[in-house]
């Protein structure tokens, strides 16, 4: 059998052997290390071959993130179809469940608001600054995110 590789790929050139297709049409492809006609080794690689071929269409869930820690090779066997449809319908739910907890969240903020439990305050200005807003001039140096203000700050004569 590995002889008859050998002679496809001499023949043919690199061969490239389907390991899995994903919902998405992604189809996922293991290159063995190989020899080259000149004898170099190449290694092994894994790659996809994604069913949107253009590259500034790609964004985030592409590829499942199983797929994507096989192809890195964070994990040796490729996964099922079952795994990847098993821990999709986990992150729905988690999404779902933190949803419900914000909502939730935030109507325990609003009841504590209107029972007078908490006091809403708004911060104007830069909060570390102790002095912003004031109109005197300062023994300290004060910052109001934008601009510097060194203190009046005099020496003390020495008699």
């Amino acid at each position: 059998m590995s002889r008859f590789i050998g002679l496809l790929r001499r023949t043919y050139g690199v061969v490239r052997e389907h390991v899995g297709t994903d919902h998405l049409g992604n189809k996922y492809y293991f290159i063995p290390e190989q020899k080259t006609w000149t004898g170099r080794i190449t290694r092994a690689k894994r790659i996809v071959v994604a069913a949107n071929p253009a590259e500034d269409e790609y964004t985030e869930g592409s590829i499942p993130m199983e797929w994507d820690a096989w192809i890195r090779g964070r994990r040796k066997e490729p996964p099922s179809v079952e795994e990847v449809l098993k821990n999709m319908s986990r992150m729905e739910e988690i999404k779902l469940k933190a949803k419900e907890l914000e909502e939730k969240d935030l109507a325990q903020k609003a009841k504590e608001y209107e029972d007078g439990l908490v006091a809403m305050t708004v911060t104007k200005g830069h909060a570390s600054s102790a002095s912003f807003g004031k109109e005197e001039i300062s023994e300290e140096p004060t910052s109001t995110a934008n601009t510097f203000q060194p203190g009046s700050w005099m020496p003390a004569s020495k008699k």
